[in-house]
């Protein structure tokens, strides 16, 4: 009998009951027998686990039935490479998607304990920073929800990204224990353990038909070993599996090192290998640190392949079908490395020839690209690749000789044409151009927003563009309203559903309906009191871990994403200044009440980032402070921003800042998470920016500032910005006053440099769009003093999220560039 009648034939165990009664009884059984705790001592985090498992055994009936749907049916799986899965806690999600939520409660309830206390003791996992990372877990829970069999291959980091805390306002980075008490959402495959290699050398190797190939005898080794998570899709459609690999030893200890004395010397090579999987992204600064993070790169895609190319043999025997069967999706550029190792695998191990190797690759691979900002389009010094893995440089030359022969004489390139497509950028140190490996390695390459599209054929991809024309397609991002409208905002779920019925739960396009009701007061009334509700428990938060108190009945205004100079939390803190000078000017003015409420991480080594921090914070606290203000503007910073903190925010905000450099951001799903929500967005025409404005109009959105055209002019010209500000007096006294030290007195030349950048060279249009962003805010003022036209423009905010769900991304991903069959039922 073969192994795939075996795995189909194998008889399950009865499915559990979802009753309260049961889980009742499953709860206290699983508490008693897998936690060992009597529910009489048993502590919060007892139950927590306890009610988890009992859970995770209902999952499980539907996640083994959804592996063997696709071994029945031979359907195409979709395999998502990505470095970040920023998942968040996953018990609520699960219990809410497979519609669980009630009776757990009801089941908790009867058991004296709380289900809300127990959802907020979940750790949130450590697994991504920010837009890139939440977009992977939205797309595999859409995957799951619309039946799509899928993989997530990540890295299972033991720490993950830092936890952010403050230490007199600046960043300071700490270990993020997620996993110090394990996860009982994960299960470890050991049978799905992969031999992982580095350095050595390549030896040509004669067959005896005569035919030379190639060999790679690395040097050191380890081992990649699988943690799987089940992925709960919408009414439990499907459960998809997120694999994520932990780097291990071969050999734990060196017995000989140890009974010799070096006991520290004997875990080197355990040491070496867990450095792998420790942190999410450490600082690339160094010659070192550039080195793990390659290893990071290179451990997850070639044990990920290993793993596809595995499964695959195992149900289809032969490499030929692989583009039939299997579509391998890069999130962005971490994972391109995998180009060359799938060429690896199909030449050096199964003896495939270099051309239908080539033609497999391509037909398997779609990359996506997430920046047009030249230092996240990674490149790695071509000497670091030759020690680390020397036989990828030698594939990685021989597909470069094969592309720029195309390029020389099909397309009739230039000299200048070959160099700006070569995979080896010849002027900066001689480095590999990993964003120009990932396109020529994929038959379809998709940008994240039209905006962004258009700008990847214009600028960082131009040339290979010409050369393969039919490539670059658009995915504009998109998030899931399960967790991101249904979760995280009950309330307004609850409204929505009264109002146009529960249609829309499984259609979000449905939402349109709600457009009918933007103009009525009653619904306007409800709909304002549930945001009221929100923002109230959103200053409890505020004031139980910052001290400070704010009116839930002043205007929140929110800007959550990643700490960087082209996100410009610069020209929102410098607003803010110049509102408080404003406030103390003109007391006899009547002034809309503001909470400005920013989070964020910066990177480690991202200085001015992590400057950028401690000045949001030393505005705060001088603001905050000042009896002058009389409440009218508070500023506050949320240390370590991550998705919990996000499902409490989003909810409340009344404003959204999306008000990044035009032509820098590719397209941010931040902004579609409060637009479902009924926040209203001040922002650029930037990344999906522009798709919101065509879906809710000029009347809806506040737009302001300069256009990416109109930024490329002023750069191109070297354009010196002084002339903006001495043309702005409200600005100049902003940055006076910033530079001066009025909110750093212990320091009064901290932000000198920091200033002094604006009339330099302002790269970010910082000073030159600093004038229409504040007459933007005032247009936001007066709205707010309207709050009927407010309500209004929120309801229809809300109304017209549904094109940004990820549904409709994946969607399109498996039509145009999977080639998947999504079910209709």
């Amino acid at each position: 009998m073969s192994q795939k009648s075996v795995v189909l034939d194998a008889p399950t165990p009865e499915p559990r009951q979802v009753t309260v009664e049961a889980l009742q009884a499953h709860i206290l059984e699983k508490l008693t027998y897998s936690i060992g705790k009597d529910p009489i001592v048993a502590r919060p985090h007892d139950w927590l686990a306890a009610t988890i498992f009992a859970v995770r055994d209902r999952i499980m009936d539907r996640w083994m039935e959804s592996s063997r749907e696709t071994w029945r049916t031979s359907n195409k799986r979709v395999y998502y490479l990505s470095l970040e899965f920023l998942i968040g806690r996953l018990m609520r999600d699960a219990m809410s998607n497979a519609g669980l939520m009630e009776p757990v409660q009801q089941a908790l309830t009867n058991l004296g304990v709380d289900l809300g206390d127990l959802i907020d003791l979940e750790p949130d996992a450590a697994l991504g920073n920010g837009g890139l990372g939440r977009l992977a877990a939205c797309f595999m829970e859409s995957m799951a929800s619309l039946k799509i069999p899928a993989y997530g291959y990540g890295i299972r980091y033991a720490h993950g990204l830092f936890r952010q805390e403050m230490s007199e306002g600046w960043q300071v980075e700490l270990p993020e224990e997620w996993l110090a008490h394990g996860n009982p959402w994960e299960f470890e495959r050991r049978e799905s353990a992969y031999e992982i290699g580095f350095g050595g050398h390549v030896e040509g190797v004669t067959d005896p038909d005569g035919e030379l190939r190639q060999e790679w005898h690395p040097n050191e080794h380890l081992l990649a070993v699988a943690f799987d998570t089940p992925i709960v899709g919408w009414r439990a459609a499907r459960v998809n599996t997120l694999r994520l690999w932990s780097a291990q030893p071969i050999d734990p200890i060196l017995l000989d090192k140890f009974n010799s004395g070096d006991h520290i010397g004997a875990l080197e090579e355990s040491a070496r290998a867990e450095a792998i999987t420790r942190v999410l992204y450490p600082a690339d600064s160094t010659p070192a640190g550039q080195e793990l993070r390659l290893r990071q790169e290179y451990f997850f895609s070639s044990a990920s392949l290993q793993d596809i190319v595995r499964r695959h043999l195992q149900q289809y025997g032969d490499l030929g079908s692989l583009p039939d069967k299997v579509a391998i999706q890069l999130n962005d550029t971490h994972p391109a490395i995998s180009i060359a190792e799938m060429m690896r695998i199909l030449i050096d191990i199964h003896g495939v020839e270099w051309d239908e190797a080539w033609t497999l690759t391509r037909g398997v691979f779609g990359y996506t690209n997430h920046t047009l900002l030249p230092e996240a389009l990674e490149s790695w010094p071509v000497a670091l690749l030759e020690r680390l893995l020397p036989r990828h440089m030698q594939i990685v030359y021989a597909i470069n000789a094969e592309i720029l022969t195309e390029a020389r004489k099909r397309a009739k390139f230039t000299d200048e044409q070959i160099a700006r497509v070569s995979l080896i950028d010849e002027q900066n140190g001689r480095r590999v151009r990993m964003g120009q490996l990932a396109f020529v390695g994929s038959h379809k390459i998709n940008g994240v927003s039209a905006l962004h599209t258009e700008l990847m054929k214009q600028t960082v991809f131009s040339d290979l563009h010409k050369l393969y024309p039919d490539r670059i397609n658009n995915k504009t991002n998109g998030i899931t309203p399960r967790r991101w409208l249904m979760q995280c905002n009950p309330g307004l779920t609850s409204l929505l559903s009264e109002t146009i019925g529960d249609a829309f739960l499984d259609d979000i396009r449905k939402l349109e309906e709600l457009g009918a009701y933007a103009d009525d007061p009653s619904f306007q009334k409800r709909f304002a009191a549930v945001k009221l509700e929100n923002k109230t428990r959103l200053a409890e938060l505020i004031r139980e871990r910052l001290g400070v108190r704010v009116s839930p009945e002043a205007m929140f205004d929110v800007q959550i994403k990643r700490i960087h100079e082209y996100k410009r939390q610069l020209l929102n803190i410098i607003q803010a200044v110049a509102a408080y000078d404003e406030i103390r000017a003109h007391p006899e003015r009547d002034f809309v009440p503001r909470v400005k409420i920013f989070a964020g991480k910066a990177a480690p080594s991202y200085w001015n980032a992590k400057l950028v921090i401690k000045l949001i914070n030393d505005v705060a606290r001088v603001i905050n402070n000042d009896p002058a203000v009389r409440g009218l503007l508070k500023v506050v910073f949320l240390p370590n921003y991550n998705v919990s903190l996000a499902e409490v925010i989003v909810p409340a905000a009344d404003l959204s800042e999306q008000i990044s450099t035009a032509g820098m951001e590719a397209s941010g799903t931040g902004n579609m998470k409060f637009m479902a929500n009924g926040a209203l967005t001040i922002g650029t025409m930037d990344g999906a920016n522009v798709e919101m404005h065509e879906e809710v109009g000029d009347d809806n959105i506040v737009i302001f500032g300069l256009t990416t055209d109109e930024v490329a002019a002023k750069r191109a010209k070297s354009e010196v910005p002084r002339s903006a500000i001495d043309a702005s007096p409200d600005l100049q006294e902003a940055l006076n006053a910033i530079a001066s030290g009025v909110f750093s007195p212990d320091d009064p030349n901290r932000y000198r440099d920091l200033v002094s950048g604006l009339y330099d060279t302002d790269w970010f249009m910082v000073a030159r769009d600093f004038d229409a962003y504040v007459a933007a805010q005032k247009r936001v003022d007066a709205l707010w003093l309207d709050q009927s036209r407010w309500n209004r423009m929120a309801i229809c905010n809300t109304a017209h999220v549904g094109f940004f769900s990820s549904d409709r991304t994946i969607r399109q991903y498996a039509e145009d560039i999977w080639g998947v069959q999504v079910p209709t039922a």
